[in-house]
């Protein structure tokens, strides 16, 4: 029982019947105590001046019986000492044994009956004309017809409230998963919805906060891009006579500045809009061999249709070759495209060192990378971050495994157009 509604409905429950059951037996216990003690003596007495003695008529016996039996609506029947039937009012007289016969109540297979002996050795015995039914079941059965009235009186009560936690969690669980916008229902005046408030509140914030640090970021990536024109010029108009390992050093770092504007403004934007903002149909297969060719990487598959922004899915596809190739060692790239009818796969294999299984997940941070890549000045740390974001931003993913030749592949899950 992992719902919270089921939690508490069912705590209600069991109270009700522990008071139920508490009720009935505080109940019996004070019927019990205050039963007044009953003299059988002198019932006994009392009766026999009533009855017409031993050796009176038959008819005479017969009809006192019946004028009891009219006034006192039990069923009576009168024995003699060793159990014989003599008369009887009412009902037939069930078998009597007078060894086994006790003054007092008993049930028995005709119902609850009253056994009395005369004080001349007879037998009285009454019973129910019509079986009474306990007070205490009548009790248990009011308080049952009330717990199921609390019960389903409780259910809409209980479930209205637990079903506003679960849709302020639903609302709380697209903020964490990356929707600023979203934002909880407030429903009520009550403390729940004072934390819904308090939730949008704070929604609101962050994502006043979230969009300055973005707008911050692609100014700063815009406004670097007039020194780095500069430093280009400069470098282009250097004297011929120039060393050419320092011209070509400003050019590379000048190109590897660019690309990381363009990563950090990208990721920016893909953070900003999570929708696709001009999708189309698009042949994965070759879409893949195109961004393959001037890597020289073997493309295999089937055409697989996928629907999305081409711009993107060739970044995202180019991304992955260019960590191959920097990264996989001397070895050919592989591709692949398969799909198994909803979901596209593409892989890209590298024959490289592999990546350590701790750091699979990690690489696909921003910034990060592995040790000893930055040593070389070679990438970012944000070209595999970009491609989980765009995967993402069409409904896939991305992960790394190692592959057969014991370099790395990387595994691009998309739905199927």
């Amino acid at each position: 029982m992992s719902r919270l509604y089921l939690k508490v409905y069912a705590t209600i429950i069991a109270m009700l019947v522990v008071f139920i059951g508490l009720a009935a037996l505080l109940w019996q216990l004070a019927y019990e105590r205050n039963r007044t003690p009953i003299n059988y003596d002198v019932i006994s007495e009392l009766t026999g001046a009533l009855l017409p003695g031993a050796d009176a008529p038959l008819v005479e016996q017969q009809r006192t019986l019946d004028e009891l039996h009219r006034k006192l609506r039990f069923d009576l029947a009168l024995h003699r000492p060793d159990g014989v039937p003599i008369v009887s009012a009412g009902r037939a007289a069930q078998p009597f044994d007078p060894a086994t016969a006790r003054t007092g109540w008993r049930r028995g297979r005709g119902g609850p009956a009253f056994t009395l002996q005369l004080a001349d050795g007879r037998w009285l015995v009454a019973r129910v004309a019509r079986e009474r039914t306990h007070p205490a079941i009548w009790l248990a059965v009011f308080l049952g017809v009330v717990a199921i009235a609390v019960a389903v009186g409780a259910y809409p009560v209980v479930r209205g409230l637990t079903g506003r936690l679960e849709r302020l969690r639903e609302g709380v669980d697209r903020l964490g998963g990356g929707d600023l916008a979203a934002r909880v229902p407030v429903e009520g005046r009550d403390e729940v919805a004072a934390l819904a408030r308090s939730v949008n509140a704070s929604a609101a914030r962050i994502e006043e906060l979230v969009a300055a640090h973005r707008l911050l970021l692609a100014n700063c990536s815009h406004e670097l891009r007039a020194p780095l024109a500069r430093i280009a010029m400069v470098a282009g108009s250097m004297r011929d006579d120039a060393d050419p390992a320092l011209r070509a050093g400003l050019r590379q770092d000048v190109a590897e500045l660019n690309r990381l504007i363009d990563g950090i403004l990208l990721s920016s934007r893909l953070d900003a809009v999570r929708t696709a903002e001009r999708p189309e149909n698009l042949d994965l297969l070759a879409l893949a061999a195109e961004e393959a060719a001037p890597f020289e990487a073997d493309v295999t598959g089937t055409p697989v249709s996928v629907t999305g922004e081409r711009l993107l899915l060739r970044r995202l596809v180019r991304n992955l070759l260019e960590n191959a190739q920097r990264y996989g060692g001397p070895g050919p790239i592989e591709v692949a495209v398969t799909s198994d009818g909803a979901r596209a796969r593409l892989s890209v294999s590298d024959r490289g060192p592999g990546v350590p299984e701790s750091e699979r997940e990690r690489i696909f941070e921003p910034f990060h990378r592995l040790a000893g890549s930055h040593e070389d000045g070679r990438g970012s740390g944000l070209g595999l971050a970009l491609v989980r974001q765009i995967a993402r931003r069409h409904g896939g993913d991305v992960r790394c495994e190692r592959s057969a030749s014991g370099g790395s592949v990387f595994l691009v899950d998309l739905p199927a157009g």
